[in-house]
């Protein structure tokens, strides 16, 4: 029986390459086949950098079959979203105001992490022009579409990698999130990814979202993402907002349950409406957690919707990505980017000021919060998945992106680890995440619990 890598785990890869039961150049060959069949249905990839990936799988093979591994990921497929600075392959942003020749002749810090780890970058994922919102289309590269149903958007920014890690076209793959970026598209597809503590992974160049952004994987496991968080996850001098540079060891194994655990359990953060049929499957989900042993109450965290204070911060943002671009280059931008960066130029100083000291008050509030509760876990989204090319689900309903995400930007502000863990499908057929949030510097709790869940909530694996 040949073998099938749709769902194969790179813990379980690294495992069989150091058997010798799989080669890392048969892993990658079937990633590429899967890539050029599957691919054109989802738009996930930039590009793919077909030719380097096979040279390098049959390196990697050479040193597995010495015993001599390069590091902790050797052989692993892996791939980078477009914002990410990556030698050798083109970094747009999705935008046609970039250059496509380059010269990519710098690694960011994770592309550089994750190559000396021996990891094989495989290609580069879609995301909206500059990351700028919850779905990923952009002029540059068109629309990405979920593989659960084309028809409909994987959510954003890091949408390629969403959809790629929901077909395993590569076993790891960073995303980046600001307002959600990694946990909407995690939720859409069915997958698991972390937004972890500030400061953790380094991040250069700086975001234009300055501190709201975060760097993180996206896998179909928590243990991959665990893995992959082992490499990234180290410092760089060039980050110069990097936070405590000692992490934790990501690889600590979880407990054999969670006694002990004090569990808060929002449904809707006191202010959400959240659709009937992803309430009922994050509640059944939220009842894992009790049968491990937590304890689990059911309280809101306690602050109101802070999306003036996000909206504020987000458009100031925005504003910087155009400055440097004439009339001509911003007459070709994503209309919605060119609005948000519009109106971020009309806000005043002192509003900026009093959204950073709002920032501030909330991101207290939830470390206090925290002093009693091991987690926080609410709903990722509050809705399904909707049609792909629109920036907010048809109707009158939404003006903004941020408008049905309020379960994530939150928790940017506060800078908190948080993940979505696939945890079901609502009535449509469609995937729903699970948002685990811990305190600062509490990351390990975070994937602990989603390592434990995964006994009860399997990976999702989108219908052929």
């Amino acid at each position: 029986m040949a073998d099938s890598f749709e769902t194969l785990t790179a813990v379980d890869a690294l495992t069989r390459f150091g058997e010798g039961s799989l080669s890392p150049e048969t892993l990658v060959d079937d990633c590429l086949a899967r890539i050029a069949r599957d691919n054109p249905k989802v738009n996930a990839f930039t590009c793919v950098n077909e030719v380097e990936a096979r040279r390098l799988a049959a390196a990697s093979a050479q040193r597995w079959q010495a015993g001599t591994p390069l590091g902790p990921l050797d052989g692993i497929p892996v791939t980078i979203k477009d914002l990410t600075l990556t030698k050798g392959l083109p970094t747009r942003l999705g935008s046609t105001t970039t250059s496509p020749d380059g010269p990519w002749e710098v690694d960011a810090p994770i592309s550089r992490h994750l190559r000396n780890a021996g990891a094989i970058v495989i290609g580069k994922t879609t995301s909206p022009e500059f990351g700028w919102k919850g779905v990923t289309d952009n002029p540059l590269h068109g629309t990405t579409r979920n593989p659960w149903n084309t028809q409909l958007t994987p959510g954003g920014s890091s949408g390629g990698a969403g959809a790629a890690a929901a077909l395993n076209l590569g076993l790891l793959h960073q995303g980046s999130d600001a307002g959600g970026s990694i946990r909407i598209p995690c939720s859409f597809t069915g997958t698991f990814g972390i937004k972890p503590t500030f400061g953790w992974v380094p991040q250069w160049p700086a975001s234009t979202m300055s501190t709201l952004s975060h760097l993180g994987p996206m896998t179909r496991t928590a243990a991959d993402s665990a893995l992959m968080l082992s490499v990234m996850a180290q410092p760089d001098a060039r980050d110069g907002y990097s936070g405590n540079p000692l992490g934790p060891d990501w690889l600590t194994p979880p407990p054999a349950d969670l006694r002990g655990w004090r569990i808060a359990f929002s449904a809707d953060l006191g202010y959400v409406d959240v659709a009937p049929d992803i309430a009922r499957r994050v509640a059944e989900a939220v009842g894992h957690l009790e049968a491990l042993g937590a304890t689990v109450e059911r309280v809101d965290p306690g602050f109101s919707d802070p999306l003036k204070t996000f909206n504020t911060l987000w458009f100031a943002g925005a504003t910087q990505a155009i400055e440097k671009l004439d009339e001509q280059q911003q007459a070709a931008l994503d209309p919605g980017f060119l609005d948000i960066a519009r109106r971020g130029q009309d806000v005043p100083l002192s509003a900026y000021l009093a959204a950073r000291r709002e920032r501030s008050e909330l991101t207290a509030h939830m470390a206090t919060f925290h002093e009693q509760y091991d987690l926080l876990v609410t709903p990722t989204m509050p809705i399904a998945p909707f049609a792909a090319g629109h920036n907010v689900p048809p109707g009158d309903r939404y003006r903004d992106w941020m408008d049905w995400t309020p379960f994530s930007y939150p928790f940017n502000l506060t800078q908190q680890p948080a993940a979505s863990l696939p945890c079901g499908l609502e009535s449509q057929g469609l995937p729903v995440g699970l948002h685990l949030v811990a305190g600062k510097y509490q990351d390990l709790k975070v994937l602990h619990a989603a390592q434990l869940l995964e006994r009860y909530l399997p990976p999702l694996t989108p219908p052929n």
